[in-house]
């Protein structure tokens, strides 16, 4: 069975650099660490990590909370998250709470007994409500919205949402369809408040027929779009508050035979893999996915390691992508 003077060894490296990259690493060159990392792999050696966890008084992972595993914007997040955690020597213990209050208790019952030492939350606290992490639990929350208190990185949603129809009503739409999330969702109470606010700015009125709700998933667009198609004046765009959604609507609206840009158009959130590929690809917004999870795994290490934040909340800029799925209105609109 090989030790860590092999890993040394094979790494070119001291015993004692070896030690710091499995405990500290945060204080080993990068280089250092990849020179370790491959020998571990190479020599097969399997470092004491209870033996650690004893003698340092932490476990050495974090509890991700997601509320919906099968969201790929979410799993582009949770995939940062778990790389900077891999850099920094810790692992990543993964809770699908599904929305559940229940299925989130548990899992933070798991930091509360130290089998882990802090928590990343990926869903927002709905407006009003206290998050149910204890205060003395080192706590970080990614992909929070304006009424998200405590560290938190997020996006302006809600001036994302503004640009997004401000862009439709530069092209000559004026009614403007919205397929949401639930209205408890602060997501959705932020990018409906931008949507708000760029209608006022054209002097357009908002109309409550035009928003159709879902829930973030693609059923649920295709789904909600049934209501536009029905409309006698029915809405020439369509903001949809994620592309899961967008990409649900657009085959209704095709079902329906409506051609997405030429009578409808379509425009999504949060740029994920498939927005780019489906037919026709899709206008939305990206999210700096990769920069959150990063970024909140570091915040993170400073709580758990007991030192202040150089600012509690980071709001991270997002990015409006033109593609095929928005046109002008179509002649007569």
């Amino acid at each position: 069975m090989s030790n860590i003077r092999d890993v040394a060894r094979e790494a070119g490296v001291s015993v004692a650099t070896v030690s710091r990259a499995l405990s500290d690493p945060e204080k080993v060159s990068q280089t250092s660490l990849n020179k370790v990392h491959s020998a571990i792999e190479k020599v097969g050696y399997r470092p004491n990590m209870l033996a650690r966890s004893f003698r340092s008084a932490k476990s050495y992972a974090v509890v991700v909370l997601v509320p919906d595993i099968t969201n790929p914007f979410f799993s582009e997040v949770i995939r940062s998250i778990e790389d900077r955690a891999q850099q920094k020597g810790y692992a990543v213990l993964l809770g699908d709470t599904r929305g559940l209050p229940e299925r989130e208790k548990e899992y933070i019952r798991r930091v509360e007994t130290r089998l882990a030492d802090g928590v990343i939350q990926l869903r927002p606290d709905e407006p009003g409500k206290q998050s149910q992490i204890p205060k003395d639990v080192a706590f970080v929350n990614v992909c929070g919205c304006e009424s998200t208190t405590g560290p938190r990185v997020r996006i302006d949603n809600r001036g994302a949402a503004r640009s997004v129809v401000e862009y439709l009503i530069s092209l000559g739409h004026k009614r403007i369809g919205v397929i949401s999330g639930l209205s408890t969702n602060p997501h959705t109470v932020d990018r409906l408040a931008g949507y708000r606010e760029a209608l006022e700015a054209a002097d357009l009125e908002f109309d409550p027929a035009l928003i159709a709700e879902g829930d973030f998933t693609t059923w649920s667009g295709l789904n909600s779009a049934k209501q536009f198609c029905t409309m006698s004046n029915r809405p020439t765009a369509v903001f949809c508050m994620n592309d899961e959604m967008a990409i649900g609507a657009m085959q209704t609206f095709k079902s329906a035979g409506l051609r997405v840009p030429e009578d409808i158009s379509v425009t999504g959130f949060d740029d994920i893999s498939y927005a780019r590929y489906c037919d026709p690809s899709l206008t939305t917004v990206t999210q700096p996915a990769e920069e959150m999870g990063k970024l909140s795994m570091d915040m993170l290490l400073r709580l758990i390691e007991g030192q202040d934040l150089a600012q509690e909340e980071n709001v991270l800029p997002a990015e409006f992508v033109i593609r095929k799925s928005t046109n002008v209105p179509p002649k007569g609109d």
